[in-house]
Parts: structure tokens; C-alpha cells; sequence
């Protein structure tokens, strides 16, 4: 079973910041990397700032297609109007069927914001104690959701990007 987290930083840089954090947890054997992203959002700017972090994943990443559309979701389509919100409303279901909810996007939408950031992990095998410990000094705020092992297999048949 899969997890999809995200932790939400009080500043732009916090999840660039913490990027090193998770790659001592994985080399450490503590967590099981499979794809990750960042967003970084100035407190001067409309828009988050996304990144892909493709060379910290391994075989079996989603790829920026997925990321493309669940950062879609969360940020610009409140920005783009009810037409479109329609047809994105659409394919937010399609998330739904693989886990990833309305109130998961929700959330996530109403905590990162200009002045933050956020870190976000699709991970497997964490131990969690630790994983927690190694957040705590950033005061990082937890968003996360479960996916089923069928949801994760839908996940990665739908965006899997081969290398």
C-alpha cells in the first residue's frame, strides 16, 4: 500500500529544505521513495512554483503527467473559472477512483499558499516514528491519504512514465 503525504512548510524555501531530509530517510532504509514533488509558493507571486523531482525516484515513477494534473487540481483550477472547473471536475473524479479525494485536495489547497511550500511524497514501507522525528524541528504541517494496493496499481497504469 502507498501514501501519498505532503508536508506543508510556513515558508517558500521549507520544502527545498527538506528534500535532503527525506533523502537521508531513504538511504537509511526508512522510507521507500516512489515519486516526489515540490511547490514553492512567494508570498509576492499568484502562482506556486512546482517541481518534479524526478532524480530522487526510481523505477515505477508517476511522472509529471500525474503531478501536472493533481497540482492542476489544487491550484490553478479555482483560478480558471467554472468552464473549465467542469471539465477539471472530471478528472478530479478520476482521482478519486485511485484515491486521491475531494477532501484531499481540499485540504491541500487551503494550506499551501503564497508564503509556503509543500513536499509531496508517494512513499511505501516508512517507519513512521521516524519519519515523524525527522520533520519535527520544521514544524511541518501532515496532509496525507492511503491508497489501496488496486488504487496504487490504477495510479501507476494511468501515469507511469517509463524512463
Amino acid at each position: 500500500m502507498a501514501t501519498l503525504t505532503v508536508w506543508k512548510f510556513d515558508s517558500p524555501s521549507g520544502a527545498e529544505d527538506a528534500v535532503g531530509t527525506v533523502r537521508a530517510l531513504q538511504s537509511q532504509e526508512l522510507i521507500q521513495l516512489h515519486d516526489a514533488a515540490t511547490v514553492s509558493w512567494p508570498a509576492d507571486k499568484k502562482k506556486p512554483k512546482t517541481r518534479h523531482l524526478a532524480d530522487m525516484t526510481g523505477p515505477g515513477a508517476l511522472g509529471g503527467a500525474f503531478w501536472g494534473l493533481l497540482f492542476g487540481l489544487i491550484f490553478f483550477v479555482p483560478l480558471l473559472g467554472m468552464a473549465v472547473g467542469a471539465a477539471a471536475g472530471a478528472l478530479g473524479g478520476s482521482l478519486s477512483n485511485v484515491g486521491i479525494d475531494k477532501n484531499f485536495i481540499e485540504s491541500a489547497r487551503d494550506r499551501i499558499t503564497p508564503g509556503s511550500s509543500a513536499l509531496f511524497l508517494l512513499t511505501s514501507d516508512a517507519v513512521y516514528d521516524r519519519v515523524r522525528d525527522a520533520f519535527k524541528d520544521t514544524h511541518a504541517e501532515l496532509i496525507q491519504t492511503n491508497l489501496s494496493q488496486e488504487e496504487e496499481q490504477q495510479l501507476r497504469e494511468t501515469f507511469y512514465e517509463e524512463a
